[in-house]
């Protein structure tokens, strides 16, 4: 018999973590902006948030592998992100501002990793509570990307680190309440025949495909929220848009088994790094639409809950059992990290030329090659694995 899983208690941590993230990707370009930086140094602030992905989740992760208390390492992160986050209520030129931000993107990106380790350890033969659990990180995005909208309508910017404050407290608290249930001993060694299935064509393709889509995204993550200020849009429209991207994000993800089922992860992978092609070009060319960027934002259910999913099929099927934990943690930091650096700053680089709207139209020029490559490159057979479970092992 199982034991009974403490989900209350797992879904508070992904409540407080994001929830804090929904008032950070949103309204952290313009809390910088307000603090006088101009965009090339918010490129490169907001870099760091990816490049912090590199190194941060493997790095904490082999220090709680070598812990007698691996949880222990969860509540330093915590910690330390709530302590770096504190300094941003104190004014700070942009040398403050980086070397803080170093550190809190680091250790923010350091703790979620270990956090589904922790989930996934109560949930041996009931993956399929994962869903529910983690559903709540969602909603609590979604809440707070809403509700500071409508206060931004009404209060200063300035004000986001002592708003955000409470929710990384609750995330601290949250640590402290949550604990492995078993701890699964950690082979941290390169598992034998990964070089080897890393360097076939279509694999290699694979990881620059995903590059790419990261790529894209980098003036999306970066200054969606000033372009559309620029354009004239309110702070409760901002966060009105970002809550539609999470809604279908949830939506889609709950739907893939059924997608997967019927559609090969390759042909949707192709599909929905066209789709973000045309969101980026309608986003750049069509900004003061606002039917149109209501739907190019729930086009985001293609562009990245969809391509997120195919991703983790693909990876099944290219480095199946305990090769996967190994590739995962590859895909990570070369897409989300090395991608995600490169697209912030090309954003911030291209800004200066066209407001935002050359950034927006270099960025689907890239998805669009991202699936000419994915189109031509990436022809392996239908997997038979089940999404949902795979997803929730890796």
């Amino acid at each position: 018999m199982h034991p009974p899983v403490p989900a209350t208690r797992l879904a508070t941590f992904y409540l407080a973590y994001y929830a804090a993230l929904g008032a950070f990707t949103p309204y952290w370009s313009l809390f910088l902006k307000a603090r006088g930086q101009d965009i090339a140094a918010i490129s490169v602030l907001m870099s760091l948030w990816y490049a912090t992905r590199v190194v941060a989740p493997s790095s904490w992760s082999w220090l709680a592998s070598k812990s007698k208390s691996p949880v222990r390492w969860l509540r330093i992160g915590c910690v330390i992100t709530l302590a770096s986050f504190a300094v941003f209520v104190v004014p700070l030129e942009f040398g403050g501002l980086f070397l803080a931000m170093c550190v809190f993107c680091f250790a923010y990106n350091a703790v979620m990793p270990q956090f589904e380790a922790i989930t996934l350890s109560h949930l041996p033969g009931r993956s399929e509570l994962y869903g529910r659990i983690r559903v709540w990180g969602s909603i609590g995005f979604i809440v707070t990307a809403s509700g500071l909208g409508i206060l931004f309508d009404h209060l200063s910017i300035l004000l986001l680190p002592l708003l955000m404050l409470p929710i990384y407290v609750a995330l601290v608290a949250s640590s402290f309440a949550n604990d492995y249930l078993q701890v699964a001993a950690v082979d941290v060694a390169a598992p034998i025949g990964f070089r080897k299935r890393l360097l076939r064509p279509d694999v290699l393709a694979f990881f620059v495909v995903a590059l790419l889509a990261q790529v894209s995204f980098g003036p999306y993550y970066t200054f969606f929220s000033l372009y559309l200020e620029q354009h004239g849009y309110r702070p409760s429209a901002l966060g009105a848009y970002w809550a539609i991207g999470v809604s279908v994000e949830i939506a889609m993800f709950f739907a893939s088994a059924r997608v997967f089922a019927r559609w090969d992860a390759t042909r949707v992978l192709v599909v929905a790094l066209a789709s973000a092609a045309l969101r980026w070009w309608a986003t750049a060319l069509y900004p003061d639409n606002v039917p149109l960027m209501a739907v190019a934002q729930v086009t985001h259910a293609l562009n990245f809950a969809a391509f997120f999913a195919a991703c983790m099929q693909l990876l099944v099927r290219y480095f199946p059992g305990r090769l996967n934990g190994h590739a995962q943690g590859l895909y990570y930091g070369f897409s989300s990290g090395v991608g995600g650096v490169i697209g912030a700053l090309l954003a911030g680089w291209l800004w200066k030329f066209d407001g935002g709207r050359l950034s927006f139209l270099v960025a689907g020029g890239v998805a669009a090659v991202a699936a000419v490559i994915a189109f031509v490159m990436l022809r392996s057979p239908r997997p038979t694995i089940d999404l949902m479970s795979d997803s929730t092992q890796a």
